[in-house]
């Protein structure tokens, strides 16, 4: 018999943050065209002014990825304890990776028998600066909120390397590693942290191939958030009243940093969008330590950074991970608030 089945009709896979980015001011228009027209308007010119950070940012994170320079951070992991915790702290708060690539070298480290106390370091202080987030950062928000949220990371990161180090007896950092099969990984082949490093990357066809490949994925990527962040950012000041920010996350004391702390974790989209919305936010009123809180809390609880924890480690260690990244975050925010004044 005849097979008369219909042939299968395979769409293609459509990024969600580009079409939000295309269906967004449609959206708007159907209620508001002025605004719609205005947001898009917004948008482009803001990526016009942070422009030259974007181009420097990617091309930065092009040439490390292409010279093989996170092959440096495994030197993190030498060495003794408290070494180990200040160097992971600080090149987790300086590396250029996804937290996708975090997966199979912080395996490998604690399969190799690396403490669980520098990589919490590294855990925590990976996921909120780059150079790329930095350079943005800097073009947004200042280049004061920058070096202060950089510092922020690193000093996560030693909080939390300390906080498990002290309290590596106890019950809920005994046993810390989840079970895993052979064939576990995300995709992302081999460790970018293995190898050997070459500047003069220019030299080698493969590594060419790596810079060109990198430059246009990490420009795609920052396009697609900024631009959806900057639209976001538009309408945030368009209808969202000063005062209710000004309210809720705005004023002195503890109250908005702590806020600013509990809301940053589950309303986080990525580092690099959020820092259009914490402009909108302090723009109408939301509290400097608020802002700072918000962008620690959020980034380290994102579900990226969040994933590459909770893949390798049993829930109460994950637990600990995200309560030292809350309490750090509010005391974060607590300087921040009397620095910023």
């Amino acid at each position: 018999m005849a097979d008369v089945s219909q042939p299968k009709f395979n769409w293609p896979k459509i990024d969600r943050a580009w079409l939000a980015v295309v269906v967004l001011p449609l959206i708007i228009a159907a209620f508001d065209f002025a605004q719609a027209i205005e947001t898009v308007r917004f948008a482009l010119d803001a990526m016009g002014n942070t422009g030259v950070f974007i181009a420097f940012a990617v091309l930065a994170v092009g040439y490390l990825k292409a010279t093989g320079a996170e092959a440096i951070l495994a030197r993190a992991f030498e060495g003794r304890e408290g070494r180990m915790i200040l160097m992971a702290a600080l090149l987790g708060g300086l590396s250029p990776f996804c937290s996708c690539e975090v997966i199979p070298f912080i395996a490998a480290m604690l399969a190799v028998g690396a403490p669980l106390s520098a990589v919490m370091a590294f855990w925590l202080a990976s996921p909120l600066m780059d150079p790329a987030m930095f350079l943005i950062t800097a073009g947004t928000l200042g280049l004061d909120f920058a070096v202060a949220k950089t510092l922020a990371a690193v000093g996560l990161g030693l909080f939390g390397g300390a906080t498990v180090y002290f309290l590596k007896a106890s019950p809920v950092f005994a046993d810390p590693l989840k079970a895993q099969s052979a064939s576990k990984g995300c995709g992302c082949g081999p460790s970018p942290f293995s190898g050997q490093t070459e500047w003069k990357f220019w030299k080698e066809a493969p590594r060419r191939v790596i810079f060109r490949d990198t430059v246009i994925e990490n420009a795609l990527f920052l396009g697609k958030w900024l631009l959806l962040a900057y639209m976001f950012e538009a309408l945030m000041l368009a209808y969202v009243p000063a005062e209710f920010i000004a309210s809720f996350l705005g004023g002195e004391g503890m109250r908005p940093v702590a806020m600013g702390a509990l809301i940053g974790a589950p309303a986080y989209l990525n580092g690099y969008a959020a820092v259009p919305l914490v402009d909108a936010l302090l723009t109408q009123g939301m509290a400097p330590g608020a802002a700072m809180s918000f962008v620690l809390a959020g980034g380290v609880s994102c579900i990226p950074a969040a994933i590459a924890v909770w893949a390798l480690v049993k829930p109460r260690v994950f637990v600990a991970y995200l309560s030292i990244a809350m309490v750090g975050s509010f005391i974060a925010g607590i300087i921040w608030s009397f620095v910023a004044i």
